[in-house]
């Protein structure tokens, strides 16, 4: 039976935001869970952005880019990032959760494949924060786990932060705050104990065409850019699970 190694705790997911206390021991497991799931959407969206020119590319008939080729592209990531191995066999229900994610973003992909080998235009609106939307959206579905992304300077409205991540968006702004560190809290949330979990993304080379200098022009998408450069706090991909 697969187990979790305790340094996901270590990562810096299990800080309580008022009294920087560790979270309680029932929500341990669901931290290390949720950790696996944010690693999954992150490798997801690095998996995209590798295909993105091809992607966009108005001449190209057969983009190549399949579910199939997602699925063995993100399994070598996700066991870089994550050690976990989705080749191996479901054995508990937390391995129920990470494989339901990985095949809602199969799902995702084999969704769009008209649009992604569509001739005649280049932007497809099928970039790593659209797979990451309707990943997230699909596997919420399925599970009842919210995954989204979220950032002070969102473009969908549905990635407008709500208190608590505008919250925690501010302290992850806090120069004194350790970069790259997530940040937890159990707290109520419709009368049941939720688990809620954010952690930060920084902008690479890759964002900055769409997201970088000069802030205000238009990018591929007809939006404006933010003005970001490499390492500015991109935004942050934000979990809420039920406590059991």
């Amino acid at each position: 039976m697969r187990t979790f190694s305790p340094r996901y705790i270590v990562a810096g997911l299990l800080l309580c935001l008022g009294s920087l206390s560790p979270l309680p021991a029932n929500a341990a497991g669901e931290a290390e869970l949720g950790d696996l799931l944010v690693k999954m959407i992150q490798a997801g969206r690095t998996v995209m952005a590798k295909h993105q020119v091809e992607i966009n590319n108005p001449d190209l008939v057969d983009k190549g880019f399949t579910p199939e080729i997602f699925e063995k592209e993100i399994t070598q990531k996700y066991l870089e990032i994550a050690k976990y191995d989705l080749s191996q066999p479901q054995k508990s229900p937390q391995d129920k959760l990470v494989h339901a994610l990985l095949q809602a973003g199969k799902d995702v992909v084999s969704d769009h494949q008209g649009a992604i080998n569509r001739t005649g235009i280049a932007y497809k609106n099928f970039i790593p924060a659209v797979w990451a939307r309707k990943t997230g959206e699909k596997f919420e579905k399925a599970t009842g786990v919210r995954l989204k992304l979220t950032s002070a300077n969102y473009r969908y409205q549905g990635n407008k932060p709500d208190d608590f991540e505008t919250e925690v968006l501010k302290l992850f702004e806090d120069k004194e705050y350790p970069k790259g560190k997530g940040y937890s809290r159990t707290m109520m949330q419709d009368g049941k104990p939720v688990l809620r979990m954010v952690v930060p993304e920084y902008a690479g080379k890759a964002c900055l065409s769409c997201h970088g200098e000069p802030k205000g022009q238009r990018d591929i998408s007809g939006s404006g850019k933010e003005g970001w450069v490499e390492g500015s706090l991109a935004g942050a991909i934000s979990l809420t699970m039920s406590l059991k």
